[in-house]
């Protein structure tokens, strides 16, 4: 099990995304999510994450997880997180854009997030959450960088062994 979290809440067409103040991605969009706390599932911590990072309280039936992504190296801690959808159409819009301690949060349209030539957000992002966002399956997505530069991302489903 990995011990971070990404989220992508969505709302009407649009998604949360944070601007981040830390590394890594320091200067980016990026979704929202943080270190799970020892004994906590990945939901219950993105779940807590989100709480802490919006206010809002989400409930865990409108939480999808989307798989994991890891990656070769990085400017980051660890080599793995968990993926994670929110469907937040029934919720109250978080009203943006707002000043957190985690950077200024703000809703972004997918086809602005995925836009090959907006260097602005982190760069991974447009290889998965566009599957995220269409697909039921869980997916492990691993990216490949190189002097952190990314160069390439695969899927692979995840086979539920259970």
């Amino acid at each position: 099990m990995y011990t971070y979290t990404l989220a992508f809440i969505t709302n009407h067409n649009q998604i949360l995304m944070v601007n981040r103040k830390k590394k890594p991605w320091q200067g980016c969009w990026n979704g929202l999510g943080g270190k799970l706390t020892i004994g906590e599932s990945p939901l219950q911590g993105i779940l807590r994450e989100l709480f802490e990072e919006t206010g809002q309280q989400f409930q865990k039936e409108d939480v999808k997880d989307c798989g994991i992504m890891t990656w070769n190296t990085f400017d980051a801690h660890g080599q793995g997180l968990h993926l994670f959808l929110i469907h937040g159409d029934n919720y109250p819009k978080i009203k943006t854009p707002l000043a957190t301690d985690e950077g200024i949060l703000d809703w972004k349209s997918l086809d602005w997030i995925i836009d090959p030539k907006n260097y602005g957000v982190a760069h991974n992002i447009r290889y998965f959450l566009p599957v995220m966002m269409a697909d039921q399956t869980r997916y492990h997505f691993h990216c490949t960088f190189e002097n952190d530069v990314l160069v390439s991302v695969t899927k692979e489903v995840i086979v539920d062994v259970s």
